[in-house]
């Protein structure tokens, strides 16, 4: 990867992403990332947090590549004179709170996330649990690029140990579980759980089922190839069916590393990031505790989002996609609820990452209050007909380099403003993908216009 100025370039949009055993998603390259991040984490504070050396925790989901690639950071974070902790599968968010709760300098997560599980990425988090600043990301690439990295070696007897965290997974719970008010219990919900076979194989069964629900679990036998394999949050067509067969209230799917959540009310209709973030924004707004008075969506959010909040005397501010960003815009304003529609939820009075079992819980949480079905909550807005397309591509050449293309999105455009419409036409960060976003109160209109664009996407550089 490489930047349009040709300096090379590890990281993108979410931490380092790629086919697994295949640049730069290999054990070569793990070796130096961790080498150079114990040394950059380790000069961040002269003194180490906790007790003793400075300190890494490294967890990871259940692909079979994670294996290679904890072994590989471990072997370069240890020669640079810096512990590892190793806490073993255990959801993203759950991670990033185990970082703060051991006091680590620093934390790491192996995972693609949503991805297949021929992927697999590495994902930075600070000592407080928040993901990397782009300065400390471009100094582990110098590091890593320059070489500079190879004459930076501790003496022998400076040499960091590895040890094994027994009860990582056992804080995470306790930590999820404390986001649900103290005295209020799951009685008497049936709950259906799709764990994607990823991080949170046990940790939101278990979860759920201390605070007192009938969960039925599926999606929780991961076998290192099985991960985000027809189930989890993208494929929930499964869960929908199983919260209907049981007579369930509630289905909840994660994606591979459960940062994610994808919820499914109990007539097996699907509930998305954006519906959580109006049923918890409108929440917040009555109880006084929506700080600004304010919801941080993303360009993807539906508008609907915005005119519901408004509604209610609240604001949204969006982001450029990508939970990292909705994360910087809150903590720069001091706000405590953002997300993305593809279920990325962040509740900073809880969590400093996106956090699936967080936000579930946030919904049950009003459920059980209010004695209210979750189809009932999702009706306080309405969503503005919305049609995403995904076209596959060999190679992410600037859209303007495409004939035709931009000129079809400007009379798109052009036809969609007067209804409110709009265009959002981008690449993925994380996939070889165009997303095509077209919003507007006429389908037909959105169908003819997204086939229009993706053709000529489709024609000229698409798989």
């Amino acid at each position: 990867m490489s930047t349009s100025n040709g300096r090379k370039k590890i990281f993108g949009t979410d931490g380092v992403r790629g086919t697994a055993n295949v640049e730069p998603v290999t054990a070569e390259t793990a070796l130096k990332l961790g080498r150079a991040a114990a040394h950059v984490f380790k000069n961040l504070e002269a003194m180490a947090r906790g007790f003793g050396k400075h300190k890494i925790v490294i967890g990871k989901d259940t692909r079979l590549s994670g294996y290679m690639l904890e072994n590989s950071l471990s072997s370069g974070i240890l020669s640079m004179g810096v512990d590892v902790l190793f806490i073993g599968p255990l959801p993203t968010p759950g991670i990033a709170y185990v970082t703060r709760s051991l006091r680590a300098d620093a934390g790491i997560a192996i995972t693609a996330s949503h991805n297949p599980y021929t992927d697999n990425g590495i994902k930075f988090f600070r000592a407080d649990g928040y993901k990397l600043d782009d300065n400390i990301e471009d100094q582990i690439e110098d590091l890593v690029f320059s070489g500079a990295i190879e004459n930076i070696r501790p003496a022998a007897d400076h040499i960091g140990k590895a040890v094994r965290i027994d009860d990582a997974l056992g804080r995470y719970i306790e930590f999820a579980k404390a986001s649900f008010p103290r005295g209020l219990t799951l009685e008497g919900m049936r709950i259906v759980v799709d764990c994607a076979n990823g991080a949170a194989y046990k940790a939101t069964p278990c979860v759920l089922r201390e605070l007192g629900a009938d969960v039925i679990v599926y999606g929780n036998t991961p076998n290192g190839t099985n991960i985000n394999e027809n189930c989890g949050s993208m494929h929930p067509e499964q869960m929908c069916r199983k919260v209907v067969e049981h007579g369930a209230q509630l289905g909840i799917a994660h994606d591979g590393d459960a940062d994610r959540v994808i919820l499914c009310d109990e007539t097996g209709n699907l509930i998305d990031g954006d519906d959580v973030l109006v049923i918890s924004g409108l929440d917040m707004l009555a109880q006084g505790t929506l700080l600004e008075k304010t919801v941080v969506g993303t360009v993807m959010s539906n508008a609907g989002v915005d005119a519901a909040i408004k509604g209610a005397g609240g604001r949204v501010i969006r982001t450029a996609v990508g939970d990292k960003n909705v994360i910087d815009e809150m903590l720069r304003n001091g706000f405590n609820l953002g997300g993305e529609q593809s279920g990325h939820l962040i509740f900073r009075d809880y969590s400093s990452t996106g956090d699936g079992l967080v936000a579930a819980l946030q919904i049950l949480r009003i459920m059980k209050t209010k004695q209210c079905l979750l189809s009932h909550l999702s009706r306080q807005w309405t969503r503005y007909p919305q049609l995403v397309t995904n076209i596959r591509v060999r190679e992410k050449k600037p859209f303007e380099q495409l004939d035709g293309v931009l000129q079809l999105v400007g009379q798109a455009e052009a036809e969609l403003k007067g209804d409110g419409g709009r265009v959002l036409l981008r690449y993925s960060g994380t996939e070889p993908k165009a997303r095509l976003l077209i919003e507007g109160k006429d389908n037909e209109t959105l169908q003819r216009w997204s086939t229009k664009i993706a053709s000529a996407i489709q024609k000229q550089v698409g798989i």
